[in-house]
């Protein structure tokens, strides 16, 4: 006779729990570019983008540099109009493995934390502003 399942069951591959990124960003510089060779204005603008990103700090922790620099360097090149269907797909997957899609952070397990209070301030600020602009 087959064994009834426990009600609490305990779990051999504990979850976690979702990873909060702050919703401002991260701060500071951008780290140093890791690949060979210059990188051009496109590039350079590209990088210090997505460095301020959410996701960035998640990079961060993980040690992404190359791959993000790598994805940095693809989509310059992705973007452009002559870009092919295997490039514009490569990037598509690098975005996806670096969490830059709403699916992507969901199976990652990122969420963007809320600022609950700048958000309050700012509904509160355009409250007052209403309410001047009707009296």
């Amino acid at each position: 006779m087959p064994a009834t399942p426990k009600h609490d069951p305990v779990r051999r591959n504990a979850r976690v729990g979702p990873v909060m990124l702050p919703a401002e960003g991260r701060k500071g510089d951008p780290p140093k570019w890791p690949l060979p060779g210059r990188m051009d204005a496109a590039e350079r603008e590209a990088w210090a983008q997505l460095w301020a990103t959410p996701q960035a700090v998640a990079w961060e922790r993980l040690g992404w540099t190359r791959t993000v620099a790598r994805y940095c360097r693809m989509m310059v090149q992705a973007e452009k109009r002559d870009a092919s269907a295997a490039l514009l797909g490569q990037v598509t997957i690098l975005e996806d493995r670096l969490g830059l899609t709403p699916k992507s952070m969901r199976i990652l397990l990122w969420q963007i934390a809320t600022d609950e209070v700048g958000q309050k301030r700012e509904q509160s600020e355009g409250a007052r502003g209403r309410i001047k602009a009707v009296g």
